[in-house]
């Protein structure tokens, strides 16, 4: 199992990256993992996967069957996850409304990269808890970020000087989002300014400036809420997910949790109003700490419950121990709501132990 995460940890960003786990019968729990909608990586080899290539083609990104959900081949249930990975975001310049921006990053999960020449600014990035500071010119900064399709560039700076040379670098760089702030005199002065030095037209006309979502924000926290509720929304219309956060893999794939049970759980039907979208993931750790949520609640409660009796099962000779099972939460009808589970929706928790 760990050679799966280990795989996942290996894949390329920049690619569309799948994972697929059987749900029926004597087959459950095995897994495969595509790139570019290529198999190279699977649990079983020569098995269900690589014998029934041509249909998992469909369920692949860009396939018949839509990129995440579950597919039925030849009369199996097959979930296709769609592998996005951990969110960065990279905001160039530490002032006032700079602030706000890491903090919520934080709060939301990114990875959050500050770009600043100035010690006394960069200073404040580190203590507002950013993920790394960058004291250097805003040209050394960049150069030091490849940027990839999960990459979220916030330009804030000074002046429209830096926003400049931050922008012209930007554009040439693989991201999900590029927001600039400013009028909208001084961001069109900016706009021509890349585009005479060669910057591509297709690139600019995607700029989201004035940055951030139109609430009347004044103050800097005020615009922050603005300028990452802009990124949520961003990302969400292109249904990116995270797949396996970094903590996660962290988890996963450090030694010194050699030989100790873990459950991941991962959401693979949803109906209703339910919390959390397919694919969402949470790992249970033996102690019952998790990385990740599932929507909290008294839902994932009874799935954390459910994952530490696994855990704690293999340890026990009187109880038959499982690797992997789906737990059915129903959060409709009366008992539901006395115990708080007021969503209404209904969802499928796979969960396996690793």
């Amino acid at each position: 199992m760990l050679d799966f995460y280990r795989a996942v940890s290996d894949c390329d960003p920049d690619k569309k990256n799948m994972a697929a786990v059987i749900l029926d019968g004597p087959l459950l729990g095995q897994r495969a993992l595509f790139s570019d909608n290529c198999l190279v990586w699977e649990s079983e080899e020569g098995g269900f996967f690589s014998k029934n290539a041509g249909e998992l083609a469909k369920a692949l990104p860009g396939g018949e069957s839509g990129s995440k959900g579950l597919a039925e081949i030849n009369g199996v249930r097959v979930f296709c996850d769609r592998l996005g990975q951990e969110m960065e975001l990279v905001i160039c310049g530490g002032g006032h409304v700079s602030m706000p921006v890491i903090r919520i990053g934080l709060m939301l999960g990114c990875r959050v990269t500050v770009l600043e020449d100035r010690p006394q600014f960069a200073d404040h990035a580190r203590r507002a808890g950013a993920t790394e500071v960058l004291c250097e010119s805003f040209e050394a900064g960049l150069d030091r970020i490849p940027g990839n399709a999960n990459t979220y560039f916030v330009i804030v700076t000074r002046g429209h000087r830096h926003d400049q040379t931050c922008l012209e670098r930007i554009i040439k760089k693989p991201h999900a989002y590029i927001g600039m702030i400013g009028s909208r005199r001084r961001v069109a002065t900016v706009k021509d300014s890349v585009l005479e030095k060669g910057g591509d037209p297709e690139v600019l006309a995607e700029l989201y400036s004035p940055i951030g979502l139109d609430i009347g924000a004044e103050t800097p926290e005020e615009i922050g809420v603005a300028i990452m509720a802009q990124i949520i929304e961003v990302k969400n219309k292109k249904r990116r997910t995270w797949g396996y956060s970094k903590d996660m893999l962290r988890q996963i794939l450090d030694p010194a949790m050699e030989g100790q049970r873990r459950v991941m759980a991962t959401i693979v039907t949803r109906r209703g109003s339910a919390p959390r979208d397919v694919g969402t993931k949470m790992l249970v750790l033996p102690e019952g700490r998790c990385v990740g949520t599932i929507g909290g609640g008294c839902m994932e409660g009874a799935v954390i419950r459910e994952a530490l009796h696994m855990i704690r099962s293999s340890q026990d000779p009187d109880i038959e121990s499982q690797e992997i099972k789906l737990c059915h939460v129903d959060m409709t009808g009366a008992d539901a709501e006395d115990e708080g589970m007021v969503c209404g929706g209904v969802v499928d928790v796979l969960l396996e132990v690793l």
